[in-house]
């Protein structure tokens, strides 16, 4: 026997007893499925079962760890579904893309025509199997196994996945005699996945999903068709370079090809920042380049490298930070937690900022603000501006997309550019890998670097960040006039060196420690790579360090 607490409450199990009988009596008490729990800080399937006196929390959709295993699990659910449609031996390719909006963009090739009737037919199937509740077996084989068996499969992505994997052994899921293998947890049965659709989308289709707010609620699919067509660009770059997954980009860093794509890579961004500085100098009238995108995009490298672009297509840029209008810290506004909502609209003087940039349209001397993060206070320092006919403004801020930040501007006069990290990289044709971990990684590296911060400080922040993200910079993002795509298809090779240690450093008796873990585990898939040959303007040079810029 072993004595289980439970939201305080302590309870006597057998050592057999599977976590999936304890979350059915404490179901009722919860508004979602309880879909994972942890025990003792541990992330756990419902299946495994109590081995000795333990502390237990139940895990729903509302919750990171559960809203990643739901979408996993929608994932095998949908690819199951798609296979029995069409057939294994008609389906060239079946890749989860990347999200956009709230899903994810599948693109199917093969033997057959993707359309509205093939949806409905696999859209069908899925609900089939769902009402079904089929168990997800979970079960451990070779990793030389693994390379077979998947090369029988013809998912030669993961083939090739494995070839470079250090541990002995995978972990491979099933849906009846469909196999495959996923990087995290799953439910405990198809009867768990109960919220999705299936959209037309482009070239390809949208695995429409709930978001962790509502994760009853399925939300009508809203396009975003600038967004889509940065990471879509992005994805066919990847394809076209032969790196769509981390076994391509791991068959380069084992050839000794590495230097050459970072050349390729680098050239790319470059070219991409020239033909940006090249649409402002033709546009007629712009004055104020506005810049806005969320954490660890690389906007100040961004900035930098585009003001030097401008200034050789005859321009005079000037960079001006919004947060040098933030107001004193002692009249900033709290979020509801108490802290400090730095990423408030509030949190900016809007009315000076305002007044500062009408006067420099209309042609006056201004005297600008550089905001004092030591003393929490707004100070001036003599610096004075006036524009010119060649003088032009680059503004970086996270609400440079919202209208309300420059109400008092004539939209003709600005230029607006949404920038972030869209990585483009898959695990494999299964396993997507989220933009915000490759951001998450860059920042954690950096705040280590320049601020002091440990790991698992940034990875506590980090749930507020996206708060704030979701409210302040992705409901803007497709009013941008141009998108920039700031990853780089080589990096998470070369952060793996500077990230691994940070992460290492978190106890295990810590709330971040189970985040941190998951993190470890998805670096593994990649082969090291050192950052020597990386030129000193390049956008993961402001997180590791080495830039020629001051960031």
């Amino acid at each position: 026997m072993a004595f289980v607490t439970i939201d305080g409450e302590k309870r006597e199990y057998g050592t057999d007893v599977r976590f999936l009988d304890i979350a059915r009596e404490y179901q009722e008490k919860y508004e979602d499925d309880i879909l994972l729990v942890s025990v003792d800080g541990k992330l756990k399937e419902l299946h495994k079962t109590v081995k000795e006196d333990c502390g237990l929390k139940f895990i729903t959709a509302r919750e990171k760890p559960g809203m990643q295993t739901y979408q996993r699990s929608a994932v095998f659910l949908m690819l199951k579904a798609f296979y029995d449609v069409v057939g294994r031996e008609k389906i060239e390719k079946l890749t989860v893309d990347f999200t956009v909006s709230n899903g994810f963009f599948v693109d199917a090739r093969g033997d057959f025509s993707l359309s509205e009737e093939l949806l409905c037919a696999v859209k069908a199937r899925m609900r089939e199997l769902a009402d079904e509740a089929i168990p997800i077996m979970k079960r451990s084989i070779n990793t030389d196994d693994a390379v077979e068996l998947f090369h029988q499969y013809r998912m030669y992505d993961k083939e090739r996945l494995f070839q470079y994997r250090r541990a002995s052994r995978v972990n491979i899921y099933s849906i009846g005699n469909f196999e495959d293998y996923y990087y995290g947890y799953m439910v405990q049965n198809t009867g768990y996945i109960k919220y999705f659709d299936l959209k037309l989308y482009e070239d390809g289709f949208v695995l429409v999903l709930p978001r962790r707010s509502d994760p009853k609620k399925l939300e009508e699919f809203k396009p975003l068709p600038k967004l889509y067509r940065a990471l879509r660009d992005s994805s066919v770059w990847g394809e076209q370079l032969g790196v769509s997954n981390v076994g391509n980009l791991n068959d380069l860093i084992a050839r000794g090809e590495m230097n050459k794509l970072i050349l390729m890579q680098e050239a790319l961004q470059e070219k991409q920042i020239g033909d940006i500085a090249e649409q402002i100098a033709a546009s007629v009238g712009k004055k104020f380049i506005m810049i806005a995108g969320p954490s660890s995009s690389g906007k100040t490298t961004f900035s930098h490298r585009l003001s030097i672009q401008l200034t050789a297509a005859g321009l005079k840029p000037h960079p001006i930070a919004v947060d040098d209008y933030f107001v004193n810290r002692a009249d900033s506004p709290r979020d509801e937690y108490g802290n400090y909502d730095y990423e408030a609209l509030e949190c900016i003087d809007v009315e000076q900022f305002n007044r500062d940039m009408t006067a420099l349209l209309a042609g006056e001397r201004v005297e600008l603000p550089r905001y004092n993060f030591i003393t929490g206070e707004r100070e001036y320092r003599g610096d004075f501006l006036k524009l010119g006919e060649e003088d032009i403004l680059v503004i970086e801020g996270i609400h440079c997309l919202n209208d309300k930040l420059s109400y008092s501007l004539p939209g003709e006069s600005k230029f607006k550019i949404y920038i972030s990290a869209l990585t483009q990289l898959n695990v494999d044709e299964h396993n997507r890998i989220p933009t915000t971990d490759g951001r998450l990684l860059r920042r954690i590296i950096r705040d280590a670097r320049t601020r002091g911060n440990s790991a698992r400080e940034t990875i506590a922040r980090w749930e507020s960040v996206r708060r704030g993200e979701d409210k302040n910079i992705f409901p803007f993002q497709e009013e941008a006039d141009v998108m920039f795509n700031s990853a780089l298809v080589y990096e998470l090779a070369v952060l793996k060196q500077y990230a691994e240690p940070l992460l290492f450093g978190i106890p295990k008796d810590v709330p971040e420690y189970a985040e941190a873990k998951r993190l470890l585990k998805f670096l593994d898939y990649f082969l090291g790579v050192s950052s020597e040959n990386i030129p000193h303007n390049s956008m993961i040079r402001e997180f590791v360090g080495g830039s020629c810029f001051r960031v």
